[in-house]
């Protein structure tokens, strides 16, 4: 594993263009503050340098909230979404860190979604980001980078890429959601009973509790 100096990069770091970005956006985005400790750490799990997007998101914040909280990029951790990106994927996209995960788990929603970035195990388009939609349980490929993705996180129509998963009044609700948390809804939104999400039940657990359930879900439906 490369060492934290060769990593972080100050003469050419990505992060004022993320600044930029963030700074000229549609949508509403909260850059959480970054913990010195937690921060060196995350980026050297991550192994990635500042000179990329993700490595400047993983240096410099402890992840950013999109929309009220609806979209979670993963960053170094914050009491708000107190997951980095690194110690999120331990165990699902690798096993030990420095190893060359095949996909990379970058942000996820609130209604139990997941982005993906593809790092061999999804496509022949490396690079590229999913979405693990909660509403069909498949990996649907948006065509996009990382930076990209940040472009669609902060200046994309939300509401029409989240057609029909938006309950009325979803603000308030997801503002106040723990970012380690998303609403599980029944019935699931991926049956036909429950694609009319005003009619769903809706319960706060745990992130991790959800990805499982939704993995588990796709070796039941033989979708894997």
């Amino acid at each position: 594993m490369r060492p934290l100096e060769e990593l972080v990069n100050k003469k050419d770091s990505a992060w004022p263009i993320v600044q930029e970005m963030v700074k000229s956006a549609k949508n509403k985005v909260e850059i959480l503050h970054v913990n010195a400790e937690k921060t060196n750490d995350a980026l050297y799990k991550t192994q990635v340098t500042t000179r990329s997007p993700m490595g400047a998101i993983v240096y410099n914040t402890g992840g950013i909230l999109v929309d009220n909280g609806w979209i979670r990029i993963l960053g170094s951790g914050n009491t708000k979404l107190d997951r980095s990106l690194p110690d999120w994927n331990k165990g699902k996209s690798f096993k030990e860190f420095g190893e060359s995960p095949s996909f990379l788990l970058i942000a996820d929603d609130a209604i139990g979604g997941f982005f993906i970035l593809n790092g061999g195990s999804l496509g022949e388009d490396l690079g590229k980001v999913y979405y693990f939609a909660p509403d069909n349980l498949e990996y649907e490929p948006l065509d996009i980078t990382y930076t990209e993705f940040l472009d669609f996180c902060f200046n994309n129509d939300l509401n029409q890429f989240y057609k029909d998963n938006r309950w009325k009044n979803w603000q308030k609700e997801v503002s106040e959601l723990d970012g380690n948390k998303v609403f599980s809804f029944y019935p699931y939104l991926w049956t036909k009973e429950g694609k009319d999400i005003n009619k769903n039940s809706r319960k706060a657990i745990s992130i991790e509790e959800q990805y499982n359930l939704n993995i588990e879900f796709r070796k039941q439906l033989g979708l894997q």
